[in-house]
């Protein structure tokens, strides 16, 4: 499988100003998107083969990124 990078745009289109907003003005969404990144970058890397690690470990990974999606979409939900 080919690793692809996403942006939180990608997987939330229709709340592109909502992202824009909570970027420019919340802290604490901008530490979610941070990580969100962070995590990302570490699925593609994993999904390319260019970073090595045990299924479990990819498996974490899509977790956190899960729980991380889930916390931002509840942030744009109410903004």
């Amino acid at each position: 499988m080919q690793g692809h990078h996403h942006t939180i745009g990608d997987e939330f289109p229709e709340h592109k100003e909502q992202i824009h907003t909570l970027k420019t003005s919340n802290a604490h969404f901008q530490s979610l998107l941070t990580k969100w990144e962070e995590v990302d970058k570490q699925i593609a890397r994993a999904e390319s083969r260019i970073e090595l690690m045990s299924e479990e470990q990819e498996e974490q990974l899509r977790r956190n990124r899960l729980a991380l999606k889930d916390e931002i979409y509840a942030m744009l939900s109410k903004a």
